[in-house]
């Protein structure tokens, strides 16, 4: 398959992935929030329907911008193959540098999560935030590491393409 349509396509399939992972999570967290309503439950939500408007938003916005980048960027090699040296390239290294900067604050996010779970053991609203944390980070870290293992083949063949 064609390297840069693989690239989109695997990045607006994954990208329905973090819809449907964010609409579940906001539907659990209404739900926890309005039926169960429970300190721990509250704390659990928090996190949850913030990580999962965030995640809505970034899936509806590369599920959209995804087949027009295919267009693109094939224009580009057709017909205008140094903007791959001036733009995508550069984009995509603006992405892959963004992906360790992700990382390490999903990392920093499940730590922080972990430490108010287990230190706040009679604080249930805080056990229940550091439960939530730590799950919606966790989910965030692995679908960010399929989507930069993608990223670093993507530009890889942009790389190629310009020694090749």
């Amino acid at each position: 398959m064609n390297p840069v349509i693989q690239y989109f396509n695997g990045e607006k399939a994954e990208s329905y992935i973090f819809l449907i992972a964010g609409l579940l999570g906001l539907g659990l967290s209404l739900y926890l929030l309005l039926i169960k309503s429970t300190p721990f439950w509250k704390g659990f939500a928090i996190p949850c329907i913030l990580v999962s408007i965030l995640e809505i938003i970034v899936a509806v916005t590369l599920i959209y911008r995804s087949p027009k980048d295919i267009i693109r960027v094939e224009q580009y090699i057709k017909n205008e193959p140094d903007k791959i040296k001036t733009e995508e390239i550069p984009r995509m290294e603006k992405v892959m540098k963004n992906f360790v900067v992700f990382r390490y604050s999903e990392i920093a996010l499940i730590l922080l999560g972990i430490i108010l779970y287990l230190t706040f053991q009679q604080h249930i609203f805080w056990k229940g935030l550091g439960l939530g944390l730590f799950l919606q980070a966790s989910i965030v870290l692995l679908l960010d590491y399929f989507a930069e293992k993608r990223g670093l083949l993507y530009l890889e063949y942009l790389n190629n393409l310009l020694n090749g």
